[in-house]
């Protein structure tokens, strides 16, 4: 396979990777000669532009990534450092608010085990710097000086909206305070969720304005377009409109300023959903019309695959494979130019890696991030059902190992043996995680998987490099990528925002506006068709093989049925953890048992056997939104703490 597109080498070279940008990190807007320094040439004005990106979380990485928070992914316990403990499920326990220090803060920034992320409120004054002074740059046009001027606007508005989804109301800095403002003046207040919201989107709208359609230069990928903006003002409007943020009265009715005015609204308003699936359609038909569509591989075909091109389901895990790791593709709507690489900031393309039994060195291959039991049960079965609704998938007996046929060979080892729960699955299951007796394109090869102990892709004696559920994640590795050193890992822009989730967004939105209709089959059958099953109304008609026929016909079940398409689709992206938030469901998948194989053991009857391999801690209400630092709240007394905390 070849890396197609240099475009990606390119934009982190001309973009985001900059030198000296540190120097402005703690500007502020007083008139200094530094300042004017800074927006006296288009060329230092450049570098605080990039400045204003280089907040943006960092989701690929190992200690920067809420993947690591939710249910999705387990590590070996010699292998957790007090970040990763902290990251699954334990995100604020009393040590971290003793010492002041949460743990992945955006409100205060936070350094973890090499990486590191800024605070985005500094985030947002270097964003209202550059607004507030570009127009004193002197070789730029004033369309130029309107289009940065965009750009800052829209990402302080992200900014705002990253802190809104951790910590629900928030002040609003739409201006940088003079350094002679008043104590008084800087004890900002924390803002109702609403308010927020609103700011928000009128900060997008404003943008978009003099924001240019789409950004296709080999230099600039990676920057903010009106395509960009309004997918992003989908993400907002549904999640103001789901049931964390609309109408929350049980969490939060006592939740109060002090002028005891409730910060989250007390009556769930269902126009949200319908704003929700308008801005998702408009952000659809911009993306449409500048090209965007769901992706299908069609790059080259490695010879051992060559002779399996004719079969579809070949064909398919290509599709859902690619469409992660073959950079700047076309559904991708924003990708993160800037994307973890090397080994400062560990990354979960790196750790994903299985390591080759005949390297000498497995410099970038850990092996100890595994996908958990519970997402080898979320994928559907073959015929697009969830395993426990397919009448023809032996679900009460799952965990059974049986022998692998003839026509499963495209996904498995004919002739071996596995469990029947990784046997007839969909495309996205054989895509996304690799599992004992499997196949797996990996390091540039096909490899024949075999994961019990003391084989060569499972626990080597008392390594603590090892998938300690017994499965592997494919999905967020570039088949090509090797592990034996971290040059030689395909490196792919992070998608921040991409086609499927957009019609995703439309889909729950709509339904929750109106209820079923053909508009919201649509669109999940968009997303279907290149996973690669049959559509909606195909899987949940068929009384021969759906246990709930119709269920997609009321709103309750096409509520469930688009709540699983969202986790399979966007599983490992770090949408999870955010999704059963905001759906307020957090503590029936959080506060259970991590389940896996027995990978200790060596035979088949012994691998087979489920154990608990880990624990998750999520506290309801208080873990649903996360704490304000003990030294924040110390400078500025006027920030009320989150519940519970």
């Amino acid at each position: 396979m070849i890396l197609k597109n240099n475009i990606f080498y390119i934009s982190f070279i001309g973009f985001l990777t900059l030198t000296g940008c540190e120097d402005y990190l703690d500007i502020v807007p007083d008139g200094t000669q530094e300042l004017s320094l800074l927006f006296n040439r288009k060329e230092t004005a450049y570098n605080a532009l990039a400045n204003c990106y280089s907040y943006l979380p960092k989701n690929d990485g190992i200690y920067s990534s809420y993947v690591l928070a939710s249910d999705e992914l387990t590590t070996p316990v010699d292998k957790e450092t007090n970040a990763i403990k902290m990251m699954k499920g334990q995100l604020n326990n009393s040590s971290s608010l003793n010492n002041g220090k949460p743990i992945m803060s955006y409100w205060s920034g936070y350094s973890a085990n090499g990486s590191s992320q800024g605070s985005l409120w500094e985030a947002i004054r270097s964003c209202n710097t550059l607004i507030e002074n570009i127009d004193l740059v002197v070789d730029m046009t004033q369309q130029e000086k309107n289009s940065w001027k965009a750009e800052a606007k829209f990402l302080k508005a992200n900014f705002h909206f990253i802190l809104l989804n951790y910590y629900g109301p928030i002040p609003i800095i739409d201006t940088n305070l003079p350094i002679s403002a008043s104590d008084e003046a800087v004890r900002v207040e924390r803002q109702t969720v609403d308010y927020c919201i609103n700011y928000i989107i009128s900060t997008i709208d404003e943008s978009i304005a003099d924001l240019p359609e789409r950004v296709l230069g080999s230099n600039d990928i990676g920057r903010v377009d009106q395509v960009i903006a309004k997918a992003i003002k989908s993400r907002v409007l549904l999640y103001a409109a789901s049931p964390l943020f609309n109408g929350n009265s049980n969490f939060y009715s006592g939740f109060v300023n002090e002028q005891g005015e409730h910060f989250f609204n007390q009556t769930e308003d269902n126009s949200k959903w319908q704003l929700a699936a308008d801005a998702a359609d408009d952000a659809i038909q911009a993306a449409i019309g500048q090209g965007i569509s769901m992706y299908y591989y069609n790059g080259d075909v490695p010879l051992y695959d060559e002779q399996n091109w004719q079969y579809e389901f070949i064909r398919d895990q290509y599709d859902n494979r690619f469409v992660i790791t073959d950079p700047w593709n076309s559904e991708l709507i924003w990708g993160s130019s800037n994307p973890v690489t090397g080994g400062n900031w560990w990354q979960l393309q790196a750790s994903s890696l299985m390591k080759d039994p005949s390297s000498s060195s497995v410099e970038a291959a850990w092996q100890w991030v595994a996908p958990t039991l519970r997402m080898a049960e979320l994928y559907y079965t073959k015929n697009g059902l969830p395993i426990s609704e397919d009448l023809s998938f032996d679900y009460s007996d799952r965990y059974s190992v049986q022998n692998i046929a003839f026509n499963q060979r495209f996904y498995a080892q004919y002739g071996n043996r596995t469990a029947k729960l990784n046997l007839n699955r969909e495309p996205r299951f054989y895509s996304s995680l690799g599992f004992d007796r499997g196949i797996m394109r990996s390091w540039g090869g096909l490899w024949q998987l075999k994961m019990r102990y003391d084989e060569a892709h499972g626990r080597f004696g008392f390594t603590s490099d090892y998938l300690t559920s017994g499965y592997s994640l494919k999905k967020l590795v570039h088949p090509d990528s090797e592990g034996d050193a971290y040059n030689k890992i395909v490196p792919y822009p992070w998608p921040i925002i991409r086609l499927s989730e957009l019609y995703l967004n439309y889909a729950e939105a709509l339904n929750e506006a109106n209820g079923p209709s053909q508009q919201v089959y649509d669109a999940l059958n968009n997303v279907r068709d290149r996973a690669g099953i049959p559509t909606v109304e195909e899987a949940w008609s068929d009384g021969t093989l759906a246990a709930n026929p119709g269920k997609h016909t009321n709103v309750e079940g096409l509520r469930e049925i688009i709540q699983q398409e969202r986790l399979i689709e966007l599983a490992f992206e770090g949408h999870r953890y955010n999704d059963l938030r905001r759906w307020k469901i957090a503590e029936e998948f959080l506060s259970t048992s991590i389940r896996g194989w027995s990978v200790d053991e060596s035979s088949e009857a012994n691998f087979y056997n489920l154990r608990d391999i880990g624990i998750r801690s999520f506290s309801s209400p208080r873990d649903y939104l996360h704490p304000i630092s003990f030294d924040e709240i110390s400078i500025n007394p006027s920030l009320i703490q989150n519940p519970g905390w």
